[in-house]
């Protein structure tokens, strides 16, 4: 079973009356185990009203001709709703706006708690958590989150929502308000919940280059609807299509773009600043071998005279 299948599900707000949208129309959409899928769409294309129904935080208005299956659990099943909210870890944009105890230890304890976990298995957790994002426990447990640096505070935040243990994690907008470093720091904190936490990560970004470099699968909404669904080259190489879907490319497609507009022989479908170097190295090292083997030539060619 893959880890979230979901059947042609929409999603209206404020049925029936003057103000009525129709956030989501018809979306099918399957993710496996393991996937790192980036969920991209300009404002209001639908895509936390997407992320809002796997964890039941917005219910199937259809019922009859909609689900929404999680880790073989139905997110319209009363049942196993409480479950699903526990493997489903939510990271909304700026978690550390939700920190509301008054030690570290405490608003990072508040979830397994919730799950009824004894009290040694919540310590366990939330020392582990705190490890796992890099903060260590003995120094930052009885302090106050309130006192902490912004990308401290954030750091909190998501080790109270993997103290959890969920098996998919979803980030709204993760790195949004970080300067350049706090931004690198929790791009590779996310990898690294992927391998040690959750196997299966959902990242809602208005960055492309940050998809780019991240997602092995891309998933773009448009009015409700996806319009593109492949991996970022996939999905970036139809420059036509991704423009029209109101977004941008990622850097370094762009440069690309300009460099063969230029003249300058480059592969189409480069899409990481990683690859666009890799590349002109190439080039560079290519270009040395030829006027290396010139001067070969021109030598040889003084011996004869």
């Amino acid at each position: 079973m893959p880890a979230i299948e979901i059947k042609n599900l929409n999603f209206i707000y404020s049925k029936k009356t003057p103000s009525e949208k129709h956030a989501l129309r018809g979306i099918n959409l399957t993710v496996e185990e393991g996937t790192f899928l980036g969920l991209v769409g300009a404002t209001g294309s639908g895509k936390s009203t997407l992320i809002q129904h796997l964890n039941g935080l917005l219910k199937v208005q259809d019922k009859k001709h909609s689900s929404v299956v999680v880790n073989e659990m139905s997110a319209t099943d009363k049942k196993t709703l409480k479950r699903l909210r526990f493997e489903v870890g939510m990271v909304f944009q700026y978690p550390e706006y939700q920190l509301f105890e008054e030690t570290v230890a405490k608003d990072v304890a508040f979830g397994p708690k919730n799950m009824k976990l004894d009290k040694e298995e919540i310590d366990r957790r939330v020392r582990r958590a705190l490890e796992v994002v890099g903060l260590d426990y003995e120094k930052f447990a009885e302090r106050s989150p309130f006192d902490l640096s912004g990308g401290e505070k954030r750091r909190v935040a998501i080790a109270g929502v993997i103290a959890m243990q969920p098996k998919i994690l979803v980030l709204d907008e993760p790195v949004a308000g970080l300067d350049p470093v706090g931004r690198d720091e929790i791009l590779a904190l996310i990898k690294k919940l992927q391998r040690e936490v959750s196997p299966t990560v959902i990242t809602v970004s208005h960055n492309m280059d940050d998809m780019a470099l991240l997602a092995d699968r891309i998933v773009a909404l448009k009015d409700g609807e996806i319009v593109a669904d492949g991996t970022p080259k996939q999905i970036f190489g139809n420059r036509s299509l991704i423009l029209d879907a109101g977004l941008d490319l990622p850097t370094a497609t762009r440069i690309t773009d300009k460099l063969i507009a230029n003249g300058i022989n480059l592969p189409h479908d480069i899409v990481t600043m990683d690859e666009l170097a890799e590349q002109l190295c190439r080039l560079k090292a290519a270009k040395l071998a030829k006027a290396n083997d010139c001067d070969k030539s021109d030598g040889e060619d003084d011996e004869d005279v």
